[in-house]
């Protein structure tokens, strides 16, 4: 093997792309009242230590992969009209500071990361995404309260992960952010004080995204997803946008057999912000996803699964895990994985198990129906007080008379959140 090629040189190195300077994409329709739409975009590349350079490489190091920005054209098909050009936010992103070029992980992390900030203007809030699925999302007073609930949400898990605040970055963050590491930070504006801070971090990708400031723009806006097959051929699909409001939500009920059941309890003022907000960050989540949220922050995340009640244990059982951490973390300062006095480790484990992994009081959110009561039963008898949930299955009255069983409040969305 080649120097160049040896495991730590692999992930360094950059590979060039081979892609043209530009690509032109046309969708045409003989029969229609618009013949041909056309879509045009250029390479992005930044200069870094003297080399201009778009994408390091693409998911591998040994793939080629590269950037393009829309520049020109526009896009209306069924009444639907795609994001216009110059409409920018990472594919305009400036890298005030970026030890090497970025790859493809890193700006489709944070790319996701906005996807989810963008249901949040008017409250602090931060995502930390990795393998694009967040480890936390939380709300807070300030921004670096946001990004502290937010990492202790799943600190092991947000060990080299993209960061995204939708607040300008002060000195108080960054000094939160210089004691774990992350690949990427991005952020609408950074004070002075603050890049010198983060400054110590030499590898770290600072992107000033300068339109995050109208991140609200992009909550109804849609774009077009693309998906290649082995032999080729593509799978076109416009952007997904959940429902935004809590009244936009149905009433949990049914009607089975000829008789009616409905959810006994309505959710409390808290309950439904919960809610919404697990609802929203659901939007950004790989399916299969069960997750639960509480007072504004994610505390168990469970994605990618292929049944719902083995994600919804999944998701149950990282909220113990991730309490379990936190405790060890903030009061011994070491992972509780790493925890070797087996009294200590006892007494934490013996403390979360008491408090149902945090999970007691907080809202279930499930991205498509339950299909039997085994699922929501997984929140329910840990405590959880409310779930958020498509509805729909022909055994919603089953999942009612659970609810109705733990005294849980449910509120149906009428709109499946998958994302593949």
């Amino acid at each position: 093997m080649k120097e160049k090629d040896s495991p730590p040189g692999l992930y360094r190195r950059i590979n060039r792309d081979s892609f043209p300077p530009r690509m032109e994409i046309s969708f045409y329709d003989p029969d229609g009242e618009e013949k041909r739409q056309t879509l045009i975009y250029e390479k992005v590349t930044w200069s870094i230590g003297g080399e201009e350079q778009g994408l390091r490489y693409g998911d591998n190091p040994d793939q080629e992969a590269v950037f393009y920005r829309l520049i020109n054209g526009s896009l209306t098909l069924g009444g639907v009209s795609s994001i216009r050009p110059e409409n920018y936010l990472c594919s305009d992103l400036e890298l005030l500071q970026s030890g090497k070029h970025p790859g493809k992980i890193n700006l489709t992390d944070t790319d996701n990361a906005l996807s989810i900030l963008r249901y949040f203007p008017e409250t602090p809030a931060a995502v930390i995404v990795k393998h694009n699925n967040p480890c936390g999302a939380a709300l807070g007073s300030s921004p670096s309260e946001a990004y502290h609930r937010a990492l202790m949400a799943d600190r092991v898990a947000a060990f080299g992960g993209a960061v995204a605040v939708n607040r300008r970055v002060e000195e108080d963050l960054a000094e939160l952010l210089t004691r774990s590491y992350c690949e990427v930070l991005a952020a609408p504006d950074f004070s002075p004080r603050a890049l010198e801070r983060l400054s110590q971090k030499k590898d770290l990708r600072i992107m000033q995204i300068r339109n995050m400031d109208r991140l609200e723009e992009f909550q109804a806006r849609r774009c077009l997803d693309f998906q290649s097959l082995i032999d080729g051929g593509i799978i076109a699909q416009w952007s997904f946008v959940p429902r935004q409001k809590f009244e936009d939500f149905l009433p949990a009920q049914c009607t089975y057999q000829g008789r009616e059941y409905r959810v006994n309890r309505l959710p409390s003022e808290e309950e439904k912000k919960d809610m919404l907000f697990g609802w929203l960050v659901e939007s950004g989540i790989t399916s299969n996803s069960v997750i639960y949220v509480k007072d504004g922050v994610t505390i168990g995340i469970g994605t990618g699964e292929q049944d719902r009640v083995g994600v919804a244990e999944i998701a149950r059982d990282k909220a113990y895990r991730k309490l379990a951490d936190r405790l060890a973390w903030e009061r011994l300062n070491l992972p509780f994985n790493l925890l070797e006095d087996p009294k200590k480790r006892d007494e934490i484990w013996e403390e979360v198990t008491a408090l149902h992994g945090g999970l007691t009081g907080s809202v279930m959110v499930s991205d498509a129906f339950f299909p039997f009561k085994d699922g929501i039963e997984t929140g329910l008898r840990e405590g959880v007080r409310g779930v958020i949930q498509p509805g729909g299955s022909v055994r919603d009255f089953e999942v009612i008379e659970s609810c109705n069983r733990w005294g849980a409040s449910m509120i149906f969305t009428g709109q499946r959140s998958f994302k593949h």
